[in-house]
Formats: C-alpha cells, structure tokens, sequence
C-alpha cells in the first residue's frame, strides 16, 4: 500500500443526549452532507462507504446514505465496540491506498439509550463471557455498570500499583470540561472543580460519575481520496494519514491478570509501536491528541500506552499540565468522550474531524498551536484498537 490517503473533507453534527436526539438516519445524512461539503465534492463521486454503529439493525448504513441518494455504490456496514468509528475510517483508508477505490466516505453514528450500556441478546454468549471470567476472578463482582468495573478495576490497579491520588483522576475531568469549554459540538462544556467531581456520586475503583463518559446520540464523516484524485477535481489536499495501525487483543490480556491489559493498554501500545516505526515520528514529536478518554481511568494508561510519559509518572504528566495548552501534548482539545460525548460509532471520526481542524488551523479557540503532526487513538473492547496518525501535508 504506497498510495498516501488524504482526508479531504470531514464534517460532524453537535452531539446531543438520547432525550434531544434525531433519528440516526437524519445524524447520518447530515455529517456525510457536512463532509462532502468540507471535501468540496459531489456524492456521485463517491465510489464505496464504510457506515460504523453499534447499536441497530442490518444496513443501518444503507438507511442514512439513501437519505443522501441511492447511488448503487457498496456500503460496507461496521460494527467493533467504541472502536467503529475508527474501523470505518481504516477500511476506507485501505480502499484509498491499495488503490481498490479513488474517493471513499467513512460515516459514523449512534442513536443511544439512557443509562448504561447493556448487551441486546441475552440468549447467546456474549463476546465479552471471556474477559467477564477473569474479571470477576480478579476483583470480584460487583452491582457496578460492566464498563466502569472494567476501567473503574485497572485505575485502581494503577493507583495501588503507584500511590495515584484521587484528586489526580478527577483532575481529568475537569480539564476535559475546559477544552470543551470552546467547543460547540460537545454536550457538556461547563467547567467543574476537582472538588465537584469528586463529590458526585461514586461508581468505581477512583471512578466518580462526573468521571465517566455519558450514553451520547451524533454522528461524524470523512472524505479519504487519493492525491491522484484531489489533483483532478480540485480537492484540498493539505492533511493525509502518515500512518494507521488496527490491534487486537493477544494472549496478555487474559493471561496477565492484569485490569490494565483486559481494558486494552498492550494493544494500545502495540498499536501506538507501530504507528510510530512506520511513520518515523515518536511520541515526543505529537503535540495534540485526541484519545479513548470513556473513564478518566483510561485516559491516564493512555498517556503512557502511546509513550507520552514513561510508565508509572502519569500523575506527574497530569500535574505539570503536560496533558493541556502550555504542556507537552494537548490531549482530547474538543473535550473528548467525557465532555464532548460518546456516540460510539460516531467517536472514531468526530476524533479525526478534530484533528483535521487542529492541523489545518481551523480549530478556532482550540486551537494547538505548531502542530504538524496529531495522533488518534479509539479503542473497542472485545476488542480493537485503533491508532492513526495525521500530517499536515506540504509543510
């Protein structure tokens, strides 16, 4: 795969609660009209779609893009946990390079429930029996929503491990509602204290609710081409993919009794390893970041699975302020899943809009000033993980 896939468009609708939601179909139509918009480009020329969801029907992606017209292309529907969003994006990005295809969507939506995320069939194995085995083994059970024992477990694992303060994972969140703060896309933009975070309700481990990603309708798109193709119909062409990696799980997450590895940080680091041997660029070249932050749990393994901070000084990195403007890396600037919302096929592709904007200096108030480069990361448990890496092209 030699061909360079740029991003020529993207484009994506505020996020909003279930209660004040539109249809999945609509949220479709609208960030694929928005993305085509931005690219400059007629649908027509669209010759495949990728569509990720996580919760709804078969052809869930056909429903959108006939909103947009019935083109007769294919549409490939996506579906790998909080990771589809990204999974799109690298199937369109394969597309584009392997040259099966010159002009490519990824689209990504949700239509989510209140409350906590749940499984749809009770009458089979789930996909997660495995990882719920070693779990329960390791801490327990628990009346605890799944998720928030998952990354509620390995943030405690973490805190006893290195002595991490309470204050430190708090400390997440209300960074997270500043960035997000200059973001009219994002569902909560208020800022909080520590103080408050930590008084809201508790959940688990470190986790307070105030630390944890609310349930989140949206959706999100973008126009991957080949520079080929944007020379001949006038494309920009000033951001492309320098390097993108898909990891899943292997035998240390459930051989390692570790809650760091069952919630995805060696396939995190694997794919973070990668992105950066293909690329030539190393973590202390990324100067924005928009990554997984569904627990703020997760997001502090994170600054040290993709090499930002050495293992075990996360809580330094925080408390510096190394994770924000002024610091090493600006990490999630659109306020991320906890400020920004989580609409789990749409998250992997409002990330890449994010970084788009930020290396094309369009992010207004958020912007991260010098980036040449941003990093994204978008994992899925089960699992998949995704790490991409973007460049500002010519510069």
């Amino acid at each position: 795969m030699s061909r360079r896939a740029l991003i020529a468009g993207v484009g994506m609708i505020p996020f909003t609660t279930p209660s004040r939601t539109e249809t999945y179909d609509v949220m479709g139509e609208k960030a694929t009209r928005a993305a085509l918009a931005d690219a400059g480009v007629d649908y027509s020329l669209i010759q495949q779609a990728y569509a990720g969801w996580v919760y709804g029907d078969s052809t869930s992606g056909q429903a959108a893009l006939y909103r947009v017209g019935p083109a007769g292309i294919p549409v490939l529907n996506v579906n790998n946990n909080c990771s589809t969003g990204s999974s799109a994006l690298y199937l369109a990005r394969q597309a584009v390079a392997s040259g099966a295809a010159e002009c490519v969507l990824a689209l990504g939506f949700e239509q989510m429930q209140r409350g906590a995320l749940a499984m749809s069939f009770t009458d089979r194995p789930t996909p997660f029996d495995s990882f719920s085995e070693i779990v329960h083994d390791i801490q327990g059970t628990s009346e605890a929503p799944f998720a928030a024992q998952l990354f509620g477990g390995a943030g405690r694992e973490y805190a006893h491990k290195y002595g991490t303060a309470p204050e430190t994972f708090a400390a997440i969140s209300v960074k997270s509602r500043k960035h997000a703060e200059h973001n009219p896309y994002a569902v909560f933009r208020d800022e909080l204290t520590v103080e408050e975070v930590l008084a809201s309700p508790h959940i688990y481990g470190p986790l307070t609710r105030l630390q944890c990603c609310p349930p989140t309708c949206g959706a999100a798109a973008a126009v991957v081409c080949s520079e080929d193709f944007a020379r001949t119909h006038g494309l920009r062409a000033d951001v492309a993919i320098a390097a993108q990696a898909m990891t899943t799980d292997t035998a240390s997450t459930f051989e390692s009794r570790s809650m760091a590895a069952i919630v995805g940080y060696d396939m995190a680091r694997e794919a973070a390893r990668q992105v950066y041997e293909a690329s030539g660029v190393g973590p202390e070249d990324i100067k924005v970041a928009e990554l997984h932050d569904c627990f703020t749990a997760n997001e502090l393994l994170t600054y040290e699975a993709l090499g930002f901070t050495p293992e075990g000084t996360a809580e330094k990195f925080i408390l510096d302020g190394d994770n924000t403007y002024g610091g090493r890396v600006v990490t999630n600037p659109s306020g991320g899943l906890l400020s920004k919302g989580h609409p789990l096929g749409a998250t992997g592709l409002a990330q890449c809009a994010e970084l788009v904007w930020q290396l094309r200096g369009e992010a207004d108030a958020r912007q991260v000033d010098g980036c040449i480069v941003a990093l994204q990361h978008n994992i899925g448990l089960g699992g998949a993980t995704v790490v991409t890496l973007y460049e500002k092209v010519g510069r």
